[in-house]
């Protein structure tokens, strides 16, 4: 049984936000820090590989679609690179990297002091890319959900980017949000659990922030990348606009 658990999702290879929690006074203390997927892609992969290897058997990684994206784009037939970025990325992890994403798990379910048996996932427990939101309708999230035992009673996510808490006929559900890439609020989003639920924010000084990235990263686009996602800002209510047209896409096929 877990006493307190720290949860971490969409990374993104963002190291200066991901310090920002790991160095909080609840993130140190914490039996387990759980990263939901997606640690890549971003531009400082080797950076964030060695911050979660130095958390030892306190992390606990899960495979997100970027995870499972990178492992594509190094296998024997890769597809096209959705962005450069990814390709990028992919290029910078060992074969040592390989073998570690490769055995990532898509959910895990811990025990947690005041909580029970709480499912970590990346999007859905069933898909790492299905996108639904905190104003998805109940019919949504019950489908979504639909596989769960019973017994777990809260349900972790991510993907989306955006940090919310809410119940499914009484079961809590609970996106922490995107450490790196944050659609909303700035600053780097996580939560902690046990005994209860607490969604949670660390203010990253993003021009700081940015000064790491440059000099940490040879990406050749990295300038473009570091406006909208670090210092420019994503709205919510924008980012939500996109995902229901993709989920509206998704349904019909396309």
């Amino acid at each position: 049984m877990m006493e307190r658990v720290a949860v971490l999702s969409d990374v993104h290879a963002v190291a200066p936000a991901l310090e920002a929690v790991l160095n909080e006074p609840d993130v140190v203390a914490a039996d387990r820090v759980v990263f939901t997927g997606d640690l890549l892609p971003g531009p400082l992969p080797r950076r964030t590989l060695d911050l979660v290897a130095e958390l030892g058997d306190r992390a606990v990684w899960l495979r997100g679609n970027g995870e499972r994206d990178t492992l594509r784009l190094r296998g024997p037939e890769p597809p096209q690179a959705k962005t450069p970025l990814i390709q990028w990325c992919a290029d910078q992890v060992t074969e040592a990297d390989l073998a570690v994403l490769a055995a990532l798990p898509p959910v895990v379910t811990l025990e947690v002091t005041g909580l029970g048996a709480v499912l970590f996932c990346h999007a859905t427990p069933r898909d790492d890319e299905e996108l639904v939101l905190v104003d998805s309708d109940d019919d949504r999230w019950r489908e979504v959900l639909a596989g769960v035992a019973p017994a777990e009673s809260v349900v972790v996510c991510g993907h989306t980017h955006m940090p919310f808490l809410r119940l499914v006929d009484g079961r809590v559900v609970l996106n922490p949000g995107s450490v790196g890439m944050p659609f909303g609020p700035s600053g780097a989003h996580w939560a902690l659990l046990g005994p209860g639920v607490q969604l949670r924010r660390t203010l990253v000084d993003a021009h700081a922030a940015q000064g790491a990235v440059e000099r940490g990263s040879d990406f050749p686009g990295i300038g473009a990348w570091i406006e909208p996602y670090l210092t420019g800002g994503i709205s919510d209510a924008g980012a939500k606009r996109r995902m229901r047209s993709r989920q509206d896409d998704r349904a019909r096929g396309c």
